[in-house]
């Protein structure tokens, strides 16, 4: 007998619990489907909260193995009413009244979304050629702009100037609602030199004048003589107006704006009259001039005329705006403030361009630049990379201090916890991700257009399925809905929110900001100091130890909180970019945590783990994160060049890497192996990816001591372990990097048939890891050696619990969580310090550590969604 299908139904909400007054960019979001519902969705469509249908494009991000579709994306064209609700549900289809096209040409591609036309060229200098709004021209050459120097300290005159070169050009989506073109290339200096491969997507929308542009480069310099010294996008935009009709904007902090003209009519000695003092602050064209009063069109040109302003965020807390009249005269301070939003718009009465970044004053050194007002065609530029700024120091931060052999490097890994290995604390190779909007007018906008068109760049509304929805659907682990019906559950919640509040709140009391650090968290706390331990070996920046980023998106699928969600988006954004390789010797590897990001010598795939990126993806359709993914498809062949456990290998001296005898950790590698094969597999259907994963969950269930064997031999050319192996071991950190939950999901999505015993291999694991000895010696033979860490594994004993129906085993998994430490008992109470202990006052947070907060409100949750009804009272 066959099941009904599956009725889809997916309700979407708004994660701030705010409709936006307006959606000028649209919306692009991913959502769930049941198994075996949908396999055309063509037959899918978004209707509002009265149930009509709205234009909405859809496509595939991933499949079920049956062929059905898993997730979709889901966009929404711009519009001046967006619903409140909004729901995913069959036969609801509705295209675009005007929808956005793509054409291309013989040298461009030209997308046309019915507010603005974007030209991209397939080759040359510029990303973007021109844009034009009703047929006017409003901006043209957008540009990369980058420079080098030699050494690290500035010095202008030594700087090699390049520019984003164009390689490649593809159509990635074609609308009717989304289109989406992928540029690739490098930058080009003056010296013919081709460094700095970037990839840039520029994404336009139905009824939008706004351009995403989404920037990812990757660096391959050399840190000993590579200082790049500035990056950042320029747009040339015409002017056609008299300088006291041009017209300059900067975002200031909190939504605020400086206004100012090319030649400003307002403040002097003579008033030329009241409408032309309001006509010029808000953009509109000025009165003629011969209806000027008092004389002032006569004297106008004695006023000077402003060519250029320049806004720098050097810092978290600091920006300054200064303005010059010609390049040989000074800059003249015009104000100071504190973090700027990140927009420059340059136009007049015949059209403008304003240009912004995302998280401007989070990515500090960044700035702004209006230049060559008084001309023709003046440019707008944001500044990446401010070029006032000391020039990018990526060199490693100490001399080594004598660490020449594994045996020094392990004892002085006991003092700073800090691997080191010469040569290994290298950037090459590291990558970092911008979100930019151009956005383009018909006239320089009036103040609340602009202010909302800033704000929307600072901050964009986010649809996503409801927290009930992503329930109802099973995916992404074991977890469950907030419920403090009893109170012993509502302590549990209480502390989960409390540990969510604390980090969110640690990001800016801390200034976790800067270019190469802005999403990342800090790994431990110093209580003598009163700060975390951001200079101590490996205890500084946290690099996903543990894995934060599932807590995180884990805590969002069930909360539906927007501060959780933004804090796991910015620290997927950073992990997977800045804390892996994609280039280079250790290209798909990623760094464990260190002083920098990419200083410690333990380069392992447990950092560049799919598991990480798979909620982003899945929940925005975020094509960056999904490239990041699908890089790593190949990431098993890394193990030949570059054993993890060379330092500690037991059998050091006698293992040697070969294709058909590699040693590969069943925790937390092939955990990301399983990770990388399963994301493969479900996003392009690639059968190589699926037959790894699936014969080695096969092997791993036919080894004789299952996930205990602790390390299976990998034939690297036929992608299987062999299954004759036999030896007995665990690690306490084979569960905390993603295992629980890619396997949770697997023993759901593959059948016994394809994958004999893994099941049970599985279960064998959680139900034993915390066994008794005299257990674990019946079952294999001896104890397998393994850490305890109850807390952290009470959640695979509560797994066992669950499956097999057994509640005495959900009592030991209780026991265990309490036992494992005080961490997750009581309320969170952090305490205020004040100078002169602290430069500035502070939350102190003593003995904290982000990964035992991690590892702790997963076991929370997991727990709580699996034996929560085992949970004893207080």
């Amino acid at each position: 007998m066959t099941s009904a299908p599956a009725v889809v139904d997916v309700p979407l909400r708004w994660i701030d619990d705010e409709t936006p007054s307006a959606l000028p960019a649209g919306a692009t979001l991913g959502a769930p489907l049941p198994r075996g519902a949908v396999t055309d969705l063509a037959s899918l469509g978004v209707v509002d909260g009265d149930g009509a249908a709205v234009p909405a494009q859809l496509w595939p991000l991933a499949t079920w193995p049956d062929g059905s579709v898993k997730w979709t994306g889901v966009a929404l064209g711009a519009t001046a009413a967006p619903g409140g609700r909004y729901r995913l549900v069959a036969d609801a289809h509705r295209d675009p009244d005007v929808a956005v096209t793509v054409a291309e040409t013989g040298d461009a591609v030209v997308l046309d979304t019915g507010a603005m036309r974007v030209t991209v060229p397939t080759s040359g200098d510029a990303l973007v050629r021109e844009i034009a709004v009703g047929g006017v021209v409003v901006g043209r050459e957008g540009r990369l702009r980058s420079s080098v120097q030699t050494t690290p300290e500035p010095n202008h005159a030594a700087r090699d100037h390049g520019v984003g070169e164009v390689e490649g050009v593809v159509v990635e989506q074609r609308g009717p609602v989304r289109a989406v073109v992928r540029v690739e290339g490098r930058h080009r200096t003056d010296t013919g030199r081709r460094w700095l491969p970037f990839t840039v997507r520029l994404v336009a929308v139905a009824g939008s004048a706004h351009l995403r542009v989404v920037h990812s480069f990757v660096w391959d310099g050399a840190p000993e003589t590579d200082f790049l010294s500035s990056l950042g996008l320029t747009f040339d935009v015409p002017l056609r107006a008299e300088p006291h009709d041009r017209h300059v904007r900067l975002a200031g902090a909190g939504g605020g704006l400086l206004r100012e003209a090319v030649r400003g009519l307002t403040g002097l000695r003579r008033d030329p009259g009241e409408a032309v003092r309001a006509a010029q602050m808000a953009g509109e064209p000025t009165p003629p001039p011969e209806t000027w009063e008092q004389d002032v069109a006569r004297l106008a040109r004695w006023v000077p005329t402003w060519d250029a302003w320049r806004l720098r965020q050097h810092s978290a807390n600091g920006f300054t705006v200064h303005k010059r009249t010609t390049p040989d005269h000074p800059w003249i301070g015009v104000t100071e403030g504190t973090r700027s939003d990140g927009v420059a718009y340059l136009g007049d009465p015949g059209g403008g361009l304003a240009v912004g970044v995302t998280d401007f004053w989070q990515s500090h050194p960044t700035g702004l630049d209006v230049e060559r007002a008084t001309s023709a065609a003046g440019s707008v530029t944001v500044w990446l990379w401010s070029p006032d700024a000391e020039p990018m120091d990526l060199r490693f931060y100490h001399d080594g201090l004598g660490q020449e052999t594994y045996a020094q490097q392990l004892d002085a890994l006991d003092i700073t916890y800090e691997d080191y290995e010469p040569g290994f604390g290298d950037a090459h190779g590291i990558a970092r991700t911008h979100e930019l909007t151009v956005v383009a007018y018909p006239a320089t906008p009036p103040l609340e257009r602009l202010a909302a068109d800033v704000a929307h760049v600072v901050e964009a509304p986010r649809l996503a399925p409801t927290p009930q929805a992503l329930h109802a659907a099973h995916v992404l682990g074991d977890w469950d809905l907030p419920d403090d019906s009893t109170p012993a559950r509502a302590r549990l919640e209480r502390r989960l929110s409390a540990l969510l509040d604390f980090y969110v709140g640690q990001v800016d009391q801390r200034s976790w900001y800067g270019f190469w650090n802005h999403g990342d968290l800090m790994h431990a706390y110093d209580a003598d100091r009163h700060t975390w331990r951001y200079d101590v070996g490996g205890y500084a920046w946290d690099n996903s130890e543990l894995s934060p980023d599932l807590w995180l998106w884990t805590a969002f699928l069930r909360t539906g909180r927007a501060d959780v969600f933004r804090l796991a988006e910015r620290l997927t954004r950073h992990t997977g970019d800045v804390d892996v390789y994609h280039a280079g010797r250790f290209q798909g590897l990623g760094t464990r945590h260190n002083v920098q990001h990419w200083g410690c010598s333990a380069k392992q795939l447990r950092i560049s783990t799919p598991a990480y990126r798979r909620h982003h993806y899945f929940l925005t359709a975020d094509e960056h994160s999904r490239d990041l993914m699908l890089e790593l498809r190949d990431s098993d062949r890394t193990f030949l060049g570059l054993d993890p456990v060379r330092k500690v290998r037991p059998d050091a001296a006698t293992y040697r890497p070969q294709r058909h005898a590699l040693g590969v950790g069943l925790g937390t590698d092939w955990s990301a192996l399983a990770a990388t094969w399963l994301a493969d597999w479900e996003i392009t259907g690639n059968e190589r990816s699926r037959d790894r994963l699936l014969g080695t969950m096969a092997d791993i269930g036919a080894l004789r001591y299952g996930f205990f064997t602790g390390e299976a031999l990998y034939d690297l050319d036929t992608g299987r372990f062999d299954t004759s192996r036999e030896q007995v071991g665990a690690s306490h950190l084979s569960i905390m990097f993603g295992l629980v939950e890619i396997c949770s999901e697997l023993v759901d999505l593959v059948s016994e048939e394809e994958a004999p015993g893994f099941r049970d291999a599985w279960l064998q694991y959680c139900r034993l890891y915390l066994g008794t000895p005299e257990e674990q010696v019946a079952e294999l033979g001896r104890e397998h050696g393994g850490a305890p860490f109850e807390q952290a594994h009470s959640r695979i004993l509560a797994y066992a619990a669950n499956r097999l129906g057994r509640d005495d085993l959900a009592d030991r998994a209780w026991q265990a969580f309490f036992a494992g430490g005080e961490r997750m008992r009581g309320d969170f109470v952090s305490e205020r310090v004040d100078p002169p202990s602290v430069m500035a006052p502070v939350d102190d947070a003593p003995t904290l550590w982000t990964n035992d907060a991690a590892q702790g409100s997963l076991a929370t949750m997991q727990c709580l969604a699996l034996i929560g009804h085992r949970l004893p009272p207080e």
